[in-house]
C-alpha cells in the first residue's frame, strides 16, 4: 500500500510538472488569444459586391458569313441571339461583372471604409452586413492615388470599429484581419507586422504597414486590428506570382487613410502637397560619392518646371535630410510626407549640399492632376563622338534637347564598350548630364573632368533615361 502512494505521488507530481512547464512555454511565448476581439468588434465589418454593366458587341467577325440552315433548324435561334441576323455588327448586349471585397464601418451614423479598386466603376454597391441585411450603399469619394473609397449606408445605430493609433505600430506585434476572402464572410487570421513604411510601385503616396497575415482577393479593404481591437491599417494589397497568398500583404495605415477620408467627406476630393521635385534612393556607392557617413535621406534628380521647387534654392544633386523636422530616412519616406501637407502651407527642408547642411523654406504647392512627382537650351558646338573611360560619347543636338525637354545639354552615350562606366550601369541611349554636380556638356569638359578625379574613389554622375533622371555611382579606375 506504502510503494502504491507513492508512486501515486510521483504521479501527480509528474502531470504538476509538464502543466507548469506547459503553462511557463505558453507564457514565455505570450501567445495571443483573440477570442474576445473578434467577438467585439467582428459586427463592423462587412462584405461588399459590386456589379458594374459592361457593353458587349455582338457579331460575327468582318468577311465572315453565317451558312445558309435549312428551314427550322435548331442551330437559327444560336446565330440569331449571338451574331445578329446578319453577322458581323450583330447590335449590342449588356453583361454584368461582379467584384467581392470586404469594408468595416468607422461611426455609428453608417459610414464606411474599403478600398478604391474594390469598388471603381461600379454601378451598384451591396454592403452585407453580419445580420445578413444588404444595403445599397452610396458613394461619398473615391481616391486611386491613396486607393481609399468612402461609402455611406442609410440608417443608425451601427456597430462600427475604433480606431487606432498606425504611427505606434511595433514591428512584430501582432495584428489580425477580418474580411470575406473569396466571398467567405467574416473570416479571421492574424500575423505579426513584418515592416513598416514599405513603398510600392503603384502608390507613391502610402506608407504601407506590411505583414505576414493571410490575405486573399476578397480580403481587400478589410481592417486590420490590433490586440487592443484598434484599427491601425486597411488590407490593401498582397504579393504574388500565383494570384493566392504568399507571406506577404500589405495595409494602407489607418492615419493616411482617415485624413483622406475626412477630404472625401467635406470635399468630395483629395487635395494634395506638392514640391515638384524628382527624387531616388541614395545607395552606400552614392553616399561615398557625396562625402556622407551612411546612406540617408533622397537625392533629388531633376527639378521640374513651374513647380514650387523651382523657385527655390534647392538645386540637382542635393539631398533632402529632413521635411519640416521629420527625419527622410529613405527615398520611400518623403512623398507621403509632402503629400500629407497642406497646400499653401511653408515647411523647412534641411538638405546637404557639397558635403555641408544647409537649411530653406518653401510654400507647398497642390499637386497637378496628372502627378510628375510629389517630391514627385542654348545648342553645345558640334564635336565628333569620341571614346572616353569606355563610352562612346557625343554632345546633344538642338532636335534631341528639345525632344527630352532638357533645359541644358549632355553627352549621349553611343556605345556603353567596357570598364567602370559599363560596370556602374551606364548603358546605350543615356545621356550623361553631370559628374559630382558639374554639367558637362562636351566630351572634352567630361575626359577633364575624369582626369581630375581621384582613383579608387566614387563619383556620382547624373544621367537622362527615357523614363527620367537617375544618379549612378561609379568608383575611378586607377591609372595604369
Amino acid at each position: 500500500m506504502k510503494n502504491r502512494n507513492v508512486f501515486i505521488g510521483l504521479l501527480i507530481s509528474f502531470f504538476i510538472l509538464i502543466c507548469t512547464v506547459s503553462t511557463s512555454a505558453v507564457a514565455r511565448y505570450n501567445l495571443p488569444d483573440f477570442t474576445e476581439l473578434v467577438e467585439e468588434h467582428a459586427d463592423a465589418v462587412v462584405n461588399i459586391s459590386t456589379s458594374k454593366q459592361t457593353e458587349v458587341k455582338r457579331g460575327l467577325p468582318p468577311r465572315v458569313e453565317i451558312p445558309e440552315l435549312p428551314e427550322g433548324s435548331p442551330f437559327g435561334d444560336f446565330f440569331e441571339k449571338f451574331f445578329g441576323e446578319h453577322g458581323g455588327n450583330g447590335g449590342e448586349e449588356f453583361f454584368n461583372s461582379r467584384s467581392l471585397g470586404s469594408g468595416f464601418i468607422i461611426s455609428n451614423d453608417g459610414y464606411v471604409i474599403t478600398n478604391h479598386h474594390v469598388v471603381k466603376g461600379a454601378d451598384e454597391i451591396i454592403v452585407k452586413l453580419s445580420d445578413r441585411r444588404q444595403l445599397v450603399a452610396e458613394m461619398v469619394g473615391s481616391d486611386p492615388r491613396s486607393d481609399i473609397a468612402l461609402l455611406k449606408l442609410e440608417g443608425a445605430n451601427f456597430p462600427s470599429v475604433q480606431l487606432g493609433d498606425s504611427d505606434a505600430v511595433k514591428v512584430g506585434q501582432w495584428v489580425l484581419a477580418i474580411g470575406s476572402p473569396f466571398g467567405f464572410d467574416a473570416s479571421v487570421t492574424a500575423g505579426i507586422v513584418s515592416a513598416k513604411g514599405r513603398s510600392l510601385p503603384s502608390e507613391n503616396y502610402v506608407p504601407f504597414i506590411q505583414t505576414d497575415v493571410a490575405i486573399n482577393p476578397g480580403n481587400s479593404g478589410g481592417p486590420l486590428f490590433d490586440l487592443d481591437g484598434n484599427v491601425v491599417g486597411i488590407n490593401s494589397q498582397i504579393y504574388t506570382r500565383s494570384g493566392g497568398f504568399m507571406g506577404l500583404s500589405f495595409a494602407i495605415p489607418i492615419e493616411d487613410a482617415m485624413d483622406v477620408v475626412e477630404q472625401l467627406k467635406t470635399n468630395g476630393y483629395v487635395s494634395r502637397g506638392w514640391l515638384g521635385v524628382y527624387i531616388q534612393e541614395v545607395t552606400r556607392e552614392l553616399a561615398e560619392s557625396f562625402g556622407m557617413e551612411k546612406p540617408t535621406g533622397a537625392l533629388v534628380a531633376k527639378i521640374l518646371p513651374e513647380s514650387p521647387a523651382q523657385d527655390t534654392d534647392i538645386q540637382v544633386g542635393d539631398i533632402i535630410l529632413s521635411y519640416d523636422g521629420e527625419e527622410v530616412k529613405n527615398s520611400a519616406s518623403l512623398p507621403p510626407l509632402v503629400g500629407r501637407t497642406r497646400v499653401g502651407g511653408t515647411v523647412k527642408l534641411k538638405l546637404m549640399r557639397d558635403g555641408k547642411t544647409k537649411n530653406i523654406k518653401l510654400k507647398i504647392g497642390q499637386l497637378p492632376e496628372k502627378d510628375q512627382s510629389l517630391a514627385s537650351k542654348d545648342a553645345p558646338e558640334e564635336e565628333s563622338e569620341n571614346t572616353v573611360f569606355g563610352l562612346v560619347l557625343r554632345p546633344l543636338t538642338d532636335d534631341e534637347m528639345e525632344s527630352l525637354e532638357l533645359e541644358n545639354g549632355g553627352l549621349l552615350v553611343l556605345d556603353a564598350q567596357s570598364g567602370a562606366a559599363k560596370a556602374a550601369g551606364i548603358r546605350n541611349g543615356d545621356v550623361v548630364q553631370m559628374i559630382n554636380g558639374e554639367p558637362v556638356e562636351t566630351v572634352a569638359a567630361f575626359s577633364k573632368l575624369m582626369d581630375d578625379l581621384p582613383e579608387g574613389k566614387f563619383i556620382s554622375i547624373l544621367v537622362q533615361r527615357s523614363h527620367g533622371p537617375e544618379f549612378l555611382a561609379m568608383r575611378i579606375p586607377e591609372k595604369e
